[in-house]
């Protein structure tokens, strides 16, 4: 057996549980808490398993998505979560990130340490079928998490559904269906004053 290797996998294991304790914007069910990374990951993780039929692209390899999913948010242990709409928390955001990325994965053992990373860096990267459907799935989550939580207290009325509509758009081209989803659910959420009631800009 060879106990140094799974001493290194243990140590990223055991780190992963310091994603239980990153908050995101969005809430839970009862409003009584925050959202935190690894159940975000976890669900958008489950949305690509049960609507990869939804997908333009039918050979997409949907394991990788699920791949990214799981990983995607990782580094957020040491850079925390950027709120989407934060244009001010975007501007350090890659480099921190990927510094939080080599100090994480490079837990790993070398060689699964290089498979987890290139998968981290295609998502970032966004140009590979896969890597564009797994950032859709990413994207609808918290808005149909928005809707059907409510929201957590203070949250509501923060953003225009033109704002929304304007930062989700881009799921149309990887899932058209799922974007008309996206879309009715954001129109829902205006109609309750979870958003500022607006046009679809």
């Amino acid at each position: 057996m060879n106990s140094a290797r799974l001493e290194q996998q243990m140590a990223f294991i055991i780190e992963m549980e310091k994603l239980k304790t990153v908050y995101r914007q969005n809430g839970v069910l009862g409003r009584s808490r925050r959202e935190n990374s690894a159940e975000h990951s976890w669900h958008v993780a489950l949305m690509a398993l049960l609507l990869q039929e939804h997908a333009l692209d039918q050979n997409l390899d949907i394991v990788k998505v699920i791949k990214m999913l799981m990983v995607h948010d990782i580094v957020e242990i040491d850079a925390g979560d950027t709120w989407a709409y934060d244009s001010a928390g975007y501007q350090d955001k890659a480099a921190k990130e990927d510094a939080a990325a080599q100090r994480i994965f490079g837990l790993l053992p070398p060689d699964q340490c290089e498979a987890l990373i290139s998968v981290w860096r295609e998502f970032e990267a966004g140009e590979t079928s896969e890597a564009r459907f797994a950032a859709s799935l990413d994207s609808m989550n918290p808005v149909v998490n928005f809707y059907v939580t409510d929201g957590v207290e203070g949250d509501t009325g923060l953003l225009k559904t033109s704002q929304v509509y304007a930062k989700k758009r881009f799921i149309g081209e990887t899932a058209p269906a799922l974007w008309h989803y996206t879309q009715d659910v954001i129109k829902k959420s205006g109609e309750k004053g979870l958003y500022l009631e607006d046009t679809e800009a």
